[in-house]
């Protein structure tokens, strides 16, 4: 018999290791979308819970913790020859991270906690739940599996599959390591760079979970995503995976940081909420590219680098996105002197009917600036 959890390697071996975990009741096909994305750059692992997927059902027993899921990752990392990695999960499978973090620092390179919890609301409710499951199995339990899991409307059938042919014991013996399982007392104690993700709409492990973990972790930074619920890998994997790569490359995290410093909050939290599938990729790159490497160049300052931005805008005329840069520019640090200046300067090279044009976007946002600090 095998002792070791199920899994499946994808990308590289020379690349990064990153270990990817699931969510109670789920297997590694939690990851599907997200896995083969993120394999590109890095040696991917993705392992199953004892009982779910393939892993077998008796590595765990009554009585388990999350210290015990946790060593046999460790037992995992170790039989494929993975010294210190990086370490993604959901829920349990984030849980198993947070633990590691502050038990094994020198084997976590950088820790990512999605719609988790250092603690998971008390005992009482995991010991009534693992109590109905060793009794009755998992069928009545999986027919509720879209609610908990995922907003109205959606589902991934795989995934629910997967909860019900999940071995009841194993996860009985996991409901009791979530029952124990309390690590607010020694979040501080983590100095591996951590990402949380949370789902608005989770009511599992709501927002408030993870903010509470990013108030106790140093250096934490935590992303929300509208739309998604518990299983956000499975239901937001464009979000999830754009959140995961500005974590694990530090020139995209940077340019995050620059993007919300010049463009402010509130523009950064709009265009993170329009994002689709779609545009995922593209937001991907801005950060990467416009903000993590040219923006962060200091060759040029930020006000000279506005001052640039605004002509070629003007020249193209993209005047929607001229208005949301002479916002950024007041923000570098330029009078509405400075940019009327610029914007005469474009008259000449750029033409008088362009320059009309911009003049009007700049005044219109410039009357909104005074109409708010007048309030």
């Amino acid at each position: 018999m095998t002792t070791l959890l199920n899994h499946l390697s994808e990308g590289p071996e020379s690349a990064p290791p990153l270990l990817l975990g699931p969510s109670l009741g789920t297997s590694y096909a939690l990851w599907d979308v997200v896995a083969p994305e993120l394999s590109i750059g890095h040696r991917v692992i993705r392992w199953d819970l004892p009982g779910h997927g393939g892993s077998p059902a008796g590595l765990i027993g009554p009585g388990a913790t999350v210290g015990d899921l946790a060593d046999l990752v460790l037992t995992l990392a170790d039989s494929l020859g993975v010294e210190r990695f990086a370490h993604a999960g959901v829920s349990l499978g984030g849980a198993v991270g947070l633990h590691l973090a502050v038990h094994h620092p020198e084997r976590v390179s950088s820790l990512a906690v999605v719609c988790s919890s250092a603690h998971f609301n008390g005992a009482k409710a995991w010991r009534e739940r693992a109590a109905q499951v060793r009794e009755e199995g998992l069928a009545r339990l999986a027919q509720s599996a879209d609610a908990r899991w995922f907003t109205p409307g959606f589902t991934v059938p795989r995934l629910v599959r997967d909860h019900r042919e999940a071995d009841p014991d194993a996860y009985a013996a996991c409901c009791d390591a979530l029952a124990a399982f309390d690590l607010r007392d020694r979040l501080g104690e983590i100095s591996a760079p951590t990402l949380l993700i949370a789902g608005r709409e989770d009511p599992a492990t709501p927002p408030a979970h993870l903010r509470e973990i990013g108030d106790a972790v140093p250096g934490a930074t935590l992303t929300e995503l509208p739309g998604a619920s518990h299983l956000a890998p499975a239901e937001r994997p464009e979000a999830v995976l754009t959140a995961l790569r500005a974590h694990l490359d530090g020139g995209a995290r940077r340019g995050v940081a620059v993007r919300r410093e010049v463009l402010g909050d509130a523009h950064v939290d709009r265009a993170q909420g329009r994002q689709t599938p779609f545009t995922a990729r593209f937001q991907d790159f801005i950060s990467r590219y416009a903000w993590g490497e040219i923006w962060t160049d200091e060759t040029l300052s930020r006000r000279e680098r506005s001052m640039i931005t605004l002509t070629a805008l003007v020249a193209h005329g993209h005047y929607e996105e001229l208005a949301m840069h002479v916002r950024a520019a007041r923000r570098n640090g330029l009078s509405a002197d400075e940019i009327g200046a610029v914007l005469l300067q474009t008259a000449v090279y750029c033409g008088v009917p362009a320059a009309n044009s911009a003049f009007a976007t700049a005044q219109r946002v410039l009357a909104e600036e005074a109409d708010g600090a007048a309030e």
